[in-house]
């Protein structure tokens, strides 16, 4: 199937209303029937999108419609990875809370906190595990 000029275009602004935090506009364009995982050419989603660009609602709305949070871009980075670089806890925690795995990718969320030297995101990522391994 081949879309047109004017498909593509719109398909292309929904990336644009994930990095602008436009929830509402998104919610509502996923709602009727915007794959909700859409993805675009540099293997960015509108998830990861809206998690690089500190978009908590955005994301919580994302997740709330199915959004997939293992989903690793081109350059192997995943939504969790992108809340933990912005130092984003909210979204960390929406994160972590809908299922999203810290060692998901070849720059996990947990290379990304010992990387740049994130001790409190680091700390977010490993409370869960420390929870269920005493």
């Amino acid at each position: 199937m081949t879309l047109t000029e004017e498909e593509l275009t719109l398909l292309r602004s929904m990336f644009d209303l994930a990095r602008t935090g436009d929830t509402a506009r998104l919610a509502e364009a996923v709602d009727a029937g915007i794959p909700v995982n859409l993805t675009n050419d540099s293997g960015d989603t509108l998830l990861i999108l809206a998690a690089y660009h500190v978009h908590p609602d955005t994301v919580a709305a994302l997740l709330e419609r199915g959004a997939d949070t293992a989903r690793v871009n081109d350059r192997g980075q995943t939504a969790l990875g992108a809340a933990v670089f912005r130092r984003s806890e909210r979204t960390v925690r929406l994160l972590l809370d809908a299922g999203a795995d810290p060692a998901l990718g070849p720059r996990s969320a947990l290379d990304v906190a010992r990387f740049f030297d994130l001790p409190e995101m680091l700390a977010l990522l490993t409370a869960g595990k420390a929870a269920v391994d005493s």
